[in-house]
């Protein structure tokens, strides 16, 4: 076990499986399937991110470097938590983007029914530790706990 401390950008707690991607997150075209042609599973739709290609999203603990891509980046995750398609949270070793933040924060202010805690500046060593399948638990202040 191994605890990592980083900066909240959207509040909450979460106990998730973790989901890990060493790639830049493209938010759109990871979410295009489930958004557009109604995916439950949320299968990651990124042909370019071998890492999660396929895999589900939902209720995931996504853990990520950062977000790449469309400027749409913000609105389609925010569609994500408004049609309830979302990770269980986000965790980013680098700093979250702006677009990521505004979508994220939007989805905080703006969905009542959603909670998806996202937190950044978790480090390399973060993304270097957690693997896929591992138990996620995260803190409202910021406190990532990786179970093996």
């Amino acid at each position: 076990m191994r605890e990592f401390k980083g900066r909240v950008v959207t509040p909450g707690t979460a106990c998730a499986e973790a989901l890990v991607t060493t790639q830049g997150f493209n938010t759109l075209a990871s979410f295009q399937m489930a958004l557009q042609f109604g995916d439950k599973e949320v299968k990651c739709g990124d042909q370019n991110n071998s890492d999660i290609n396929g895999k589900p999203m939902i209720n995931k603990a996504l853990c990520l470097p950062q977000t790449i891509g469309s400027t749409t980046g913000g609105l389609v995750l925010y569609c994500a938590c408004a049609m309830e398609k979302n990770p269980a949270c986000m965790l980013f070793a680098n700093h979250i983007d702006s677009l990521a933040a505004a979508g994220a924060v939007l989805a905080d202010v703006w969905v009542d029914k959603i909670t998806m805690p996202v937190i950044d500046c978790l480090g390399d060593e973060f993304l270097n530790y957690v693997k896929d399948g591992m138990k996620i638990i995260v803190k409202e202040d910021g406190t990532v706990v990786v179970e093996d």
